[in-house]
């Protein structure tokens, strides 16, 4: 039976993943960004449990935490210095420079300032004639103070982004922030508005309800993390172990058995993980060696687990923790967006599994000889304790209650279980090591959601979402209006204006969504989705639930799409592959995922819980016809379905895939038409077959 190595994928995690990378410090301050780190999570442990201290608290708190960490982590210019212990001297202490001290010091502060102030402030006790009065007093005419406190906030955090996950997110920031300031001088009149005074830009962006303290740190604060905490607890505590045994006591015995092994197992680690970096490495250190050793070669091996880990960021009930912010600018309850996933995620598995079995049809890869694959009872025997904290947690999440009330149980039956569990006993260190993890992984994540709160509130502010909107649908109109002519006569079909028009819109917004979202985690990503480009979305009558997983599944797609797909070359690190190649063999495996947000945009019976378009009839006709769908466009990608497919052919396959896919009985018989001669061709290439390629594993 294969064993799962906690250490070596987190190994694999700190070498892949940037936002794990720190730079060396000095003994004690090591100590004390352990102890420190292990506090921070004791922090929200014990608040998701007993409640959370008043917002402007709590997330001034978080903030600060996350800005220690990351100035002290993370260099301001990364070089092959920063694993170097430097001496001391006037300009650097504890090998961290004198600025990033300040930064900390100024960041604290800033970050902590609302809440000192909120009741006001009066200094005339210790002889300092100075008063502020209470906040709501300043809401819309913030005091000189006030300004100067929020400009520090959002230079700190925009140099705390940069350190952690590059320039662009500052990039667009500061694009954003001219916009609101400069709006009389855009050259669009669609986008001109009558511009924001600084003084007025710092009262939206750094007082609570919008902007920096509001949803997107929130959510960050009592929910993100806890998820993150409890994912990395429940792996040291063997649930990663139990979900590759239950894979391959499922999938390992048929055709290229491990390929499908990765998929299934990583579907289950994406319940619990919200990082496909970290779900890929994880999975993907046990998975993919033995691909490789099984046949696969090196860039299909990585393509597969990136491919079927990008996945765990749409797959319920965790869903990189978007779901839960989500639920929050949807106002609904969190159960509806977790039902409202399930067929959209199924279809993206159903994708990658058929091309895995239609790949290693092609290869002539077999399953796992019997004798390697685990007994069903004894997995259950030994790793179903492991399986206990996943179980209460969503059970506590479906029973109704808050989120972070459902991770403080979680990560606490996790942490019982696996003290007193003998079959997979975790230590006070692998406890205090979960803790460091769970707060590293928090950073990239708490600095981003922080800033792009910026975004959010420059959007509110200026109405620039639906401005968008209107230029994206004006285009998109323009284009229609010039192809109609073009497509009008096509037989069995209804291209209007309208309907091309809502095609082209969705098509660039699918684009953009993908651009914005390289590089970002999940949650960052989709805040600024659902900010930027889903009112684009409502212009068209698109239902906002519909909407809002649109912009998600287009932004995860990034991770998955060349050149940015950071799962694909971690992936390809692991298969020792070329990165890009496995950058594009991960996109053509998720191609479901490409094609599925189109499915439920033109027919949202599939998300189950809209009670206007959802019947059995409709749920059942679009889901149907979406799997055979995807299985034919599995069929073009691998080139083999009974028999090898040649290159005419697949394109025919392909095209019959789109239009099945596609909702309407209209596009069925357009994909009937389509693959009628495919079929005809595989039947005959089927019979002139070697008798030894009927010998393969179905």
């Amino acid at each position: 039976m294969a064993q799962f190595d906690v250490k070596k994928a987190e190994e694999l995690e700190r070498q892949y993943d940037s936002g794990l990378q720190t730079r060396i410090v000095a003994p004690w301050l090591t100590k004390f960004v352990v102890a420190f780190s292990v506090m921070f999570a004791l922090y929200h442990y014990v608040t998701a449990g007993t409640g959370v201290p008043v917002d402007y608290w709590h997330m001034g708190f978080h903030m600060s935490g996350v800005m220690i960490l990351v100035f002290i982590g993370f260099p301001a210019i990364r070089s092959s210095m920063d694993g170097v212990l430097l001496p001391p001297s006037f300009w650097r202490f504890a090998n961290v420079p004198i600025y990033d001290w300040l930064l900390i010091g100024f960041g604290i502060v800033a970050a902590l300032y609302v809440g000192w102030t909120w009741h006001g402030l009066d200094l005339s006790p210790i002889g300092i004639d100075f008063s502020l009065p209470e906040q709501v007093l300043r809401q819309g005419a913030p005091h000189l103070l006030d300004i100067i406190m929020g400009t520090i906030l959002i230079v700190v955090l925009l140099e705390a982004v940069r350190r952690t996950l590059g320039i662009i997110v500052p990039i667009i920031i500061i694009v954003f922030t001219c916009y609101a300031i400069f709006g009389k001088y855009m050259p669009l009149q669609i986008l001109k508005h009558p511009g924001v005074g600084w003084a007025q830009y710092i009262n939206n962006m750094y007082f609570p309800s919008e902007g920096i303290y509001g949803v997107t740190l929130w959510i960050v604060s009592t929910v993100v993390f806890h998820f993150v905490l409890f994912g990395v607890l429940a792996q040291r505590m063997g649930l990663g172990q139990f979900f590759v045994d239950i894979a391959t006591v499922v999938a390992g015995r048929y055709t290229g058995g491990l390929a499908k092994v990765s998929v299934v197992s990583s579907a289950f680690f994406g319940t619990i993980s919200g990082s496909s970096i970290a779900n890929t490495v994880s999975t993907g250190s046990l998975t993919i060696p033995n691909m490789k050793k099984m046949g696969y070669p090196g860039h299909l091996a990585g393509g597969v687990e990136a491919a079927a880990s990008a996945g765990g960021q749409i797959t319920p009930p965790i869903m990189g923790a978007a779901a839960f912010v989500m639920a929050e600018f949807l106002e609904v309850p969190y159960t509806t967006i977790v039902l409202a996933a399930i067929a959209p995620a199924a279809m993206h598995y159903i994708g990658v599994l058929c091309i895995v079995h239609f790949q290693a049809r092609r290869l002539g890869l077999k399953g796992l000889p019997s004798e390697e694959i685990p007994k069903l009872l004894a997995v259950l025997k030994q790793g179903w304790p492991t399986a206990i904290p996943l179980v209460i947690l969503i059970y506590v999440l479906f029973s109704g209650y808050s989120p972070h009330m459902a991770a403080f149980w979680g990560i606490t039956s996790a942490v019982v279980i696996g003290f007193v569990n003998p079959m997979h006993r975790i230590t006070v260190r692998d406890l205090i090591e979960g803790c460091l993890l769970g707060v590293k992984y928090a950073l990239a994540v708490g600095a981003v959601c922080a800033a792009i709160g910026i975004v959010v509130g420059v959007v509110n502010t200026t109405g620039l979402g639906f401005r968008l909107g209107f230029l994206v649908t004006n285009s998109a109109q323009t284009i229609a209006e010039g192809l109609h002519p073009l497509i009008a006569y096509v037989p069995f079909t209804d291209f209007s204006v309208m309907n091309i028009t809502l095609f082209v819109s969705l098509i660039m917004i699918a684009i953009t969504c993908i651009l914005m979202g390289a590089g970002l985690p999940t949650t960052a990503l989709y805040i600024m989705l659902a900010t930027v480009a889903q009112p684009a979305l409502a212009n068209l009558g698109i239902p906002p639930l519909a909407s809002h997983l649109f912009v998600l599944y287009y932004g995860v797609i990034s991770e998955i799409t060349p050149p940015v797909c950071a799962s694909a070359y971690a992936a390809a690190g692991i298969a020792g592959a070329n990165p890009f190649k496995t950058g594009v063999s991960a996109f053509s495996l998720g191609i479901a995922k490409l094609l599925v947000p189109m499915v439920f945009v033109y027919s949202p019976a599939m998300l189950i819980v809209l009670p206007e378009y959802f019947t059995w009839a409709a749920f059942l006709e679009t889901t149907l016809t979406c799997a055979i769908g995807v299985v034919m466009m599995a069929i073009s990608v691998s080139a083999y379905f009974i028999a090898p497919l040649p290159g005419p052919f697949r394109i025919l396959i392909a095209l019959a895939g789109i239009f099945m896919i596609a909702p309407g009985f209209e596009s069925d018989l357009w994909s009937l038409a389509f693959a009628a001669p495919v079929l005809i061709q595989q039947l005959v290439a089927r019979r002139h077959m070697p008798q030894s390629g009927e010998a393969m594993d179905a």
